[in-house]
């Protein structure tokens, strides 16, 4: 709300500088404003009385969008990243893949354990349990398991995230 939005009777007053004014009528605060050649602005509107600065109300909500700018930059998206493995997946195979995940969770990200049957492997799927057991037990030192194994179709799937 700025200049003749605001609806208050009283309002507490910030000057262009930063100075306390005090508890002032908001029309005596408008011509303050207004001598000034700027914008009187409600910062607070829930304060009691409501806190109103003189200010240039463009160059406020330009500031205003810079700072959400930066906020928004300074986020951190977490990405899910995928492993894939089969049930008959050797030793070897299966520590390549235990790095490539590491590497994964190290640099902040989710990693996603899918192991797929493909034909008859399907009817096997309990005994293929285990390998995604000793996938997590091998990044137990980074990672916990943040969704135990389940059957997704035709495939078993498991979610690891970084040890807080």
């Amino acid at each position: 709300m700025i200049n003749e939005q605001i609806r208050e009777k009283e309002v507490r007053l910030i000057g262009e500088h930063g100075e306390q004014l005090g508890i002032m009528p908001v029309k005596d605060a408008l011509k303050i404003a207004q001598d000034a050649e700027l914008d009187l602005v409600n910062v607070a509107p829930t304060a009691k009385p409501p806190v109103c600065k003189i200010i240039d109300y463009g160059k406020f909500r330009y500031e205003m969008a810079r700072k959400e700018k930066d906020a928004r930059k300074k986020q951190k998206t977490v990405e899910v990243k995928e492993v894939r493995l089969s049930p008959n997946i050797d030793a070897n195979d299966l520590n390549t893949k235990v790095l490539a995940a590491r590497k994964f969770i190290q640099k902040g990200n989710k990693v996603k354990i899918t192991l797929r049957f493909r034909g008859r492997e399907i009817s096997h799927m309990s005994t293929s349990r285990h390998i995604l057991d000793d996938f997590a037990e091998k990044l137990a030192d980074i990672a916990e398991v943040e969704k135990p194994s389940k059957v997704e179709g035709r495939s078993l799937v498991m979610f690891l995230t970084e040890k807080r």
